[in-house]
């Protein structure tokens, strides 16, 4: 579109309907055949809105007045969602939510994976979901002169201060009062991230759903936490169910939240938590799903459609410490685990020692570099499982799985766009597509997991 043909200028006010939600949770509208992004507007809105910025091809607007609210709209029960970036939907119906989730793969399979001829269920949601998150991750720094913890603001790293945040467990509140407190009372240097200096950088938090095992997790820019003693104090009198504080040292310029370094400062360098009747033991380090109820539902879902009997062979791909591994290997005669975290991995032997089960093998090693490594050695599977991070699967992982040719592949994903071109890769090498269930293991955010069943023709 020429520029001088854009029918929006920047800093006028307009009325717009909304037709649809971005991946963001954007309602996305059009004045006059341009397209709007609106933050907190839903579909069949009519909004009046502020053209904020506009590009050659669409643009943002700030939402300034819901003239015809969606029957869908409530209000949000966090008093720090229109400015916390951790929820972008808490203003829809959470039945609305599930619609919208089911849709979104269903579009997305169709768009990018040009996948048309497969059912897609209904999106499995939660009963109460609320306070379902075991993990929290709590930057550390100032705003506006005062000492700020809680979460970025969207699309930035001002951190907005809160007290509480209801999709977290509520041993959470509990923490980040005691960690406010010692750092006002002790005067510790908290972090500047445009500076790199200052001492705490996060908290992050574990806990074990049904053990009630706590771990809090101190991230320092270097090994020096003035008082530490202190503050393991404060945490092992005030947390119930405490039994694991570590401080992690990060002194990287970086986003990337967790050094590689730990320091046990007061009992277990772990935690323990029970999923599908195994016992798993977590580390600081260590990825467990974050929704233990839904991970039920989302595995539970994982092993029907492995279908084992109990003759096959499994590999399971991006295995972190073992929790799909060790739930196939109670069906399968002989499971592969491949990670790449040497953290995880050892957890992942250690939970199948814990588990008493013998028939896994676990290989620390990058998916790209290690499969296509076993399918040249002759190593075979009849069904294989994957579950990569939100990036999807190495090219070489795909091409090494076309070449082995399993009769099963189970897929795991929490990102829609690179399951369905992944996917779409598998169909050109002769699979199909035959079912996909999407769980919503994050409510009142855009994101959803999937699992798609895959048959080889």
């Amino acid at each position: 579109m020429n520029q001088r043909d854009i029918p929006v200028i920047q800093n006028r006010e307009y009325e717009m309907l909304v037709e649809d939600i971005g991946v963001d949770g954007e309602g996305i509208g059009r004045i006059d055949g341009f397209t709007m992004f609106v933050e907190g507007a839903l579909p069949g809105e009519k909004v009046r809105i502020r053209a904020l910025k506009v590009g050659k091809n669409f643009g943002y607007g700030e939402l300034l007045e819901v003239i015809a609210p969606s029957p869908d709209r409530v209000n949000p029960p966090c008093p720090y969602s229109k400015r916390c970036g951790g929820c972008s939907l808490q203003h829809l119906s959470y039945s609305a939510q599930l619609k919208f989730k089911t849709r979104r793969v269903r579009d997305t399979l169709q768009r990018i994976g040009n996948i048309t001829d497969v059912k897609v269920h209904e999106t499995i949601g939660m009963d109460n979901p609320w306070r379902y998150r075991n993990k929290a991750q709590f930057p550390v720094g100032m705003a506006g002169g005062s000492l700020a913890i809680g979460f970025f603001a969207p699309r930035s790293h001002d951190i907005v201060d809160m007290d509480k945040c209801i999709i977290n467990h509520r041993i959470n509140d509990s923490v980040i009062r005691i960690m406010r407190d010692f750092i006002q009372s002790y005067s510790i240097p908290v972090y500047d991230e445009s500076a790199h200096r200052g001492v705490i950088r996060h908290v992050v938090t574990k806990v074990g759903f049904k053990t009630g095992h706590v771990m809090v997790v101190i991230v320092t820019n270097g090994r020096n936490l003035p008082h530490k003693d202190k503050l393991v104090e404060l945490l092992k009198d005030n947390i119930p169910g405490i039994t694991s504080i570590v401080q992690n040292i990060n002194p990287k310029k970086t986003n990337v939240i967790l050094g590689q370094e730990n320091i046990t400062l007061w009992g277990q360098d772990y935690i323990t938590d029970i999923l599908g009747g195994l016992t798993f033991k977590i580390s600081p380090l260590s990825f467990f799903q974050v929704n233990p109820v839904q991970t039920e539902i989302l595995y539970g879902k994982t092993l029907e459609y492995a279908g084992l009997n109990g003759t096959e062979i499994v590999m399971d791909l991006y295995c972190g410490i073992g929790t799909i591994s060790l739930l196939l290997a109670r069906n399968a005669r002989k499971v592969y685990g491949i990670e790449e975290v040497p953290q995880a991995v050892q957890d992942a032997w250690e939970n199948a020692r814990i588990n008493g089960i013998s028939n896994v093998e676990f290989v620390e090693g990058k998916a790209e570099d290690v499969i296509p490594r076993m399918v040249d050695s002759g190593i075979h599977a009849d069904v294989v499982v994957l579950d990569p991070p939100r990036k999807g699967c190495d090219q070489a992982v795909l091409e090494a799985l076309a070449r082995m040719a399993p009769p099963r592949i189970v897929y795991v994903s929490c990102n829609p766009a690179t399951l369905a071109r992944d996917l779409k890769f598998l169909a050109e090498q002769g699979y199909k597509v035959l079912e996909v269930q999407a769980v919503d293991m994050f409510p009142h955010t855009t994101h959803v997991e999937c699992v798609a069943w895959m048959s080889h023709i």
